[in-house]
């Protein structure tokens, strides 16, 4: 592989984890305005991006397993052209269930990205937990500025255009990256730059794909419905800082993630340095009180406390992609993130109805609150099951001494 091909690799999978989560949490910004506009309450218009957040999970698996079996960077074509498409027809749409249609082609399309282009990013680099970490910073982001843009996109134009002008960006990109390809400048790469080192024990693979799938379900949970409520959380208990507008509801949003991109980059650094397990429950452990506290406060104290649980819950992340990647076979690794993310996204979707429902039948977010302490203390459990470091090399040193003998 050139230097070029693969220096383009890493900058399309870079902005593609951008605009991934730009795409998927526009709506919960646009909502504000919707309200009025449809008559309809926050959330009944909330549950219409529930079959799109659900795709945006489940659809990862197949994704993935193409990725494998076919061909990486043509996935990649097929998720910048089709999400950009996808996004331009929900700005076009005027009922609840043409923006139902809109939002589950969003959240199909987006599928792709998380096994597929996770899977093309490691391939092509050669630290894994820097390189996640910076992957990270990207998706970061997207996720700190989709609110601020659906935000000003609304108030200076239409709710439409919060969708059409991020659609036509996302499409243009996904051509240049077919002509790149076309033209031989993108290469596809079966391979690690860098081979790791040491394979983990099968047993040790099971042991940690089932505490994995409970834990990133449990953060799946916290992520979707904590993304999908904070604008309403900081309409209605900040009111002081957002003046009642969605660009305020946005820009606080914007705020929280801004701040929690640096988190990223040191999950990734750590994550090289360190021991990836004990990280990853010193993550889950500390977010814990601050759900507990954040039952009892509103306004600034409020703002801070949700910006520390996003801080935690972002630094964990290279963490977990790296005990993943370390702990799948190389041939199946876009089919590993795939499944992680049906679990983390796919089912975590039940969380954007669990917070409607309950706004609605309590009028407030507190039990939504006591909902997230109960699944950060599941977490933390069962992240104390994971196999420690040392245990599976001393596994991958027994398997490599009885094969050579």
């Amino acid at each position: 592989m050139t230097f070029n091909s693969r220096t383009l690799s890493l900058a399309y999978a870079q902005a593609a984890h951008s605009f991934c989560h730009i795409s998927m949490l526009l709506y919960p910004t646009v909502v504000l305005a919707l309200e009025k506009q449809l008559g309809m309450s926050y959330g009944d218009l909330l549950v219409l991006m529930t079959l799109g957040n659900v795709l945006f999970g489940v659809a990862a698996l197949p994704a993935g397993w193409l990725g494998d079996r076919w061909h990486t960077v043509g996935m990649m074509v097929i998720y910048f052209i089709g999400l950009g498409a996808a996004l331009i027809f929900t700005g076009s749409m005027s009922s609840p269930a043409g923006l139902t249609l809109g939002l589950a082609l969003v959240g199909l399309f987006a599928a792709i990205y998380h096994p597929v282009g996770m899977s093309w990013l490691l391939r092509n680099s050669e630290h894994a937990g820097r390189t996640l970490g910076v992957n990270g910073v990207f998706g970061s982001l997207g996720v700190a500025s989709a609110a601020l843009i659906a935000g000003v996109l609304t108030d200076l134009i239409s709710w439409r255009a919060a969708f059409m002008v991020p659609g036509a960006i996302v499409l243009l990109i996904g051509l240049t990256l077919a002509y790149c390809f076309a033209r031989g400048l993108v290469i596809e790469r079966k391979a690690d730059v860098r081979p790791r080192q040491h394979k983990p024990s099968r047993q040790a693979m099971w042991r940690v794909f089932v505490v994995l799938s409970i834990t990133m379900l449990g953060n799946g949970l916290i992520y979707q419905s904590m993304s999908s409520a904070m604008p309403k959380i900081f309409a209605e208990r900040v009111p002081d800082w957002t003046g009642g507008s969605a660009t305020g509801a946005g820009l606080l949003v914007s705020l929280v993630y801004f701040g929690a991109m640096a988190s990223q980059l040191l999950g990734g650094y750590f994550a090289d340095k360190l021991s990836t397990r004990s990280l990853y429950i010193f993550a889950a452990l500390l977010q814990l009180p601050i759900y507990v506290f954040a039952m009892m406060f509103g306004g600034p104290a409020l703002f801070l406390l949700i910006a520390s649980s996003v801080f935690l819950q972002t630094m964990a992340v290279p963490t977990e992609n790296v005990l993943l990647a370390n702990y799948t076979p190389d041939k199946w690794r876009a089919t590993a993130f795939g499944a992680k993310f049906v679990l983390a996204l796919g089912v975590g979707a039940l969380g954007v109805p669990l917070v409607a429902r309950i706004h609605d039948a309590t009028g407030g977010f507190q039990w939504y609150f006591v909902a997230l302490a109960a699944t950060a203390g599941v977490i933390m459990a069962a992240a104390l099951w994971l196999p420690s470091e040392r245990v599976g090399a001393a596994s991958s040193a027994r398997t490599a001494e009885a094969v050579a003998s």
